[in-house]
């Protein structure tokens, strides 16, 4: 694969926090082609399959978790960095990642948490899916994380790029291990970011209407998407209407892919290193300012049709009061959470209340309904709407 030179290269990655001594002992794989493994392997993947995307705990099979919605994303990403040279294994971790912070019923429970939080700094997605990764995953014996390269936790770190107020979870693995939080990443992180939006951008339209929340007509309204639709329909005009609306789907991935990657060739006009991708200043991976206003204009639809839904609002209304519940019944009758998570337990703050955001953050949505059931005798009712 032909590698640009302002790729992220693994022979030069600037290593791993804890030393290891595997070399040649786990196969012929690249340092980031490795991060990827372990984090494809690792408990907290495994159960993004039981997490939130758009509906809570659906009932149906066919709506995506924060599991498929990873993969996709990954295959985005995938794409992207090849056609612009990027490694593509880099690009591929940080996809599947991204979401591992995620606590059960997506920003319903990280609502709830940031609330029970608020005494003990908070809680937020991005920098309890580095600590997941870096802290609490733990399968080696001599280091406890996954031990990722720099390259993967800082572009994990810097999802949405520079961070310049860390909370409390990023900065204690800053401290351990300096990720330059004030800088742009690596081109790989940026298009992980961009593929992320893609994927959910369009993907969400699929299940908004697959359950009913979206209309077709509605969706017409937007001016590009309606274009679309017309072509799709002179295209193929005999198919079932489910397949012309999934073509609609691909084609408009396909549309931002190309847009993205047309901008982001001109961006790179005189990068010539990673160094130089870090040093730019400003994001170089994007779209066009006329793809961003589109895409803009589509979340802001998404947004009111399909997030903010009352169906969805009171859904999730529901989902907060399990987790403000569970978090106030661990707090104060420890002896309710599993021997493992009480036996290590901190006696003071906030390392006890942190502890337990731990145990809930890496809940699947059925487990904590189950919990709440456990402890409280029932749980609430409406908790799944599609």
């Amino acid at each position: 694969m032909h590698r640009a030179p302002y790729a992220s290269d693994p022979a030069a990655s600037r290593g791993r926090e804890f030393n290891e001594e595997r070399e040649g002992s786990r196969g012929p794989r690249s340092e980031f082609q490795r991060d990827r493994d372990r984090i494809v392997h690792s408990i907290a993947f495994r159960r993004l399959r039981s997490k939130t995307q758009v509906f809570i705990a659906p009932d149906g099979d066919h709506y995506r978790t924060r599991l498929t919605h990873s993969i996709e994303v990954a295959q985005i990403g995938r794409v992207l960095a090849r056609e612009l040279g990027l490694d593509e294994d880099l690009t591929e971790a940080l996809c599947l990642g991204h979401d591992i912070g995620h606590p059960p019923f997506g920003h319903a429970g990280e609502k709830a948490l940031e609330d029970a939080m608020a005494h003990a700094g908070g809680y937020d997605h991005n920098a309890q899916g580095l600590r997941t990764l870096a802290r609490l995953e733990s399968p080696y014996c001599d280091h406890e994380g996954l031990n990722l390269t720099w390259e993967t936790l800082e572009g994990l770190a810097k999802h949405n790029g520079p961070v310049t107020a860390p909370n409390w979870a990023l900065a204690e693995i800053d401290r351990a291990f300096a990720l330059d939080l004030s800088t742009w990443p690596s081109l790989e992180a940026q298009v992980a970011a961009i593929a992320d939006d893609i994927a959910y951008d369009n993907h969400d339209i699929d299940d908004g209407l697959r359950a009913g929340f979206l209309d077709l007509e509605d969706l017409l309204a937007l001016d590009w998407l309606a274009e679309q639709w017309r072509a799709v329909e002179k295209r193929f005009p005999h198919a079932p209407r489910e397949r012309q609306l999934r073509e609609l789907v691909r084609t408009q991935i396909g549309l931002m892919v190309n847009d993205l990657l047309s901008h982001t060739r001109r961006q790179l006009g005189g990068i010539d290193s990673v160094e130089g991708v870090r040093g730019a200043g400003r994001q170089l991976a994007g779209f066009s300012p006329a793809m961003q206003d589109q895409e803009r204009a589509l979340k802001r639809f998404m947004y009111d049709r399909l997030y903010y839904h009352k169906e969805q609002i009171d859904t999730a209304e529901r989902a907060r009061d399990v987790i403000s519940r569970l978090f106030a019944a661990y707090h104060q009758d420890p002896t309710t959470m599993p021997d493992a998570w009480l036996a290590s337990l901190p006696e003071q703050e906030p390392e006890r209340s942190r502890h337990i955001a731990d145990f809930i953050a890496g809940m699947t949505d059925r487990y904590a309904i189950d919990q709440c059931r456990r402890i409280y005798g029932r749980a609430p009712e409406g908790l799944s709407n599609v």
